[in-house]
This record gives C-alpha cells, structure tokens and sequence, in this order.
C-alpha cells in the first residue's frame, strides 16, 4: 500500500507536518537527518516507525515531541479543537506542551534510584493538572503489587514499566516511546509492549513507537518505514497481532 491511499484525513489529525527537514552541522560535515518528512497521525491511533539506526525515527519524534525543533516545513499538533504550531514555537511554548500534553518513554528508563516506583510516579502526579493517582497509574501498567518497591528491587522490564506509568500518569494526548524494548530481551519486551497496547486501548492515547525491530511494527495500526531521513513506505494493519504472540 503506498503512502497516499494511507494517509489519514487531515482534518482529524493530531498531528500535521509537511516538507520536515533537520540538518546538522554545516558544509561538507553536514547531516541531513530528515529530507522532506509529511506525516498526519490520528487521535487514539498507535503507529509504529520503523528503521535502522540513522532512518531519521528518533530525529522525527523528537520534533513531534517538542524536544527539538526542525531546520524547515511545518508541524502542528491539535488538541480540543485549538491548533499549535511546533515549528517556530519558543521555549516557553514548548515546555509547556511537554509538561502538559505529552508522555515521554525511552530505551533507558531514567528513574530516581532512591525512590520507590509509586514515588517516581507521584514525581509527575504532583506538577500535572488533571493527573491520575499514581496507584491507578501503576496498576494499569500490571505494577499495583510492586509500588512501593524501590528501582533497585525492580526487573528491567518492570523498571521500564514504571517509566510508562510516570508518562501516562498525567493524562497526556500523546504516548511517544523511543525504542522501548531496545534494552530488554523478547519475553520482557513483549510485557513491556502489553503495557502501551493496553494505554493506547484503555485510555485512547495516541501513541507513536520508534523501533529498529520489524515484528513490533505487527502491534500498530499503521507503520511508516524510514531510510535515509524520508518515509518510504507505509503500511496499514487490517489485523493488528496482540503483543503477547510478539517474538523476535
């Protein structure tokens, strides 16, 4: 299926970007990773992007995110009916739509040692408006039993899991996750993907999953595949395969 018989309505869309480009560097040492990006993702859906390393995936969804920003094109993120460009957006503006709109989740689960896993949740709780409680948070993520367990006590995997449940547990629209599963062997990544499948079904986050690993593409709704800073192909899933017969 090519790219334009895929593209969701644009009027929906939570997302908008046209022409993204993102060059590092100057001259002959530059690097270009994006050439021309357009991208429209819909509310609740969950996409995967996938590509070997340098595809240009996590340079995207870090413009998607707010956490950097593009050398050229446009990206707008809408929510509730009121549209906000991210290209050209200050600091203050972009703060802002992280603090309050997106959940984050990386390879590397950047927890506070000293803490338990309900206290690294409750760490987000405390600053969010509309937050969940961070029991709540942990128990959609399997983790109830664990809660008061501190990072050392933890499991990759669930260490991993508690990171989902700080990122979710604000409410945000949108659910990126940047390689997830990249530090973890396939029985714990599989647990580690139940848990954003079970976000984006329960809660209707729209979700954005970057990854090198081909399988994990089965669990979305749509894939793009990039190489060389481009989407190059985009496919729809007419029947998503649950996480739990994921293998790799």
């Amino acid at each position: 299926m090519n790219a334009e018989s895929s593209r969701p309505a644009v009027d929906t869309a939570v997302f908008i970007a046209r022409g993204l480009t993102k060059v590092y560097g100057e001259g002959a040492t530059a690097v270009h990773a994006l050439r021309g990006v357009d991208l429209d993702i819909l509310p609740g859906e969950f996409v995967v992007l996938l590509g070997a390393s340098g595809s240009g995936k996590s340079t995207l969804l870090n413009i998607l995110g707010g956490l950097d920003t593009a050398t050229s094109g446009s990206a707008r993120w809408t929510h509730a009916g009121e549209v906000n460009e991210l290209i050209g957006a200050n600091d203050a503006q972009l703060t802002r739509y992280r603090r309050d709109h997106v959940g984050f989740v990386f390879q590397f689960y950047n927890l506070i040692p000293s803490l338990t896993a309900r206290e690294n949740v409750a760490l987000v709780t405390d600053l969010a408006a509309d937050p969940m409680a961070p029991e709540d948070a942990l128990a959609l993520v399997g983790l109830a039993p664990r809660m008061h367990h501190f990072v050392s006590q933890l499991s990759g995997g669930e260490q991993q899991r508690v990171a989902i449940a700080r990122a979710i547990a604000k409410r945000p629209a949108v659910l990126l996750c940047d390689e997830p599963t990249g530090a973890l062997d396939c029985a714990t990544g599989v647990l580690v993907l139940q848990a954003i499948e079970q976000v984006n079904r329960e809660l209707g986050t729209t979700t954005v999953v970057i990854t090198h690993n081909a399988p994990i593409a089965d669990i979305a709704d749509r894939v793009l595949r990039l190489a060389d800073g481009r989407i190059v192909d985009t496919r729809v899933n007419a029947h998503k395969l649950p996480a739990a017969d994921l293998r790799w």
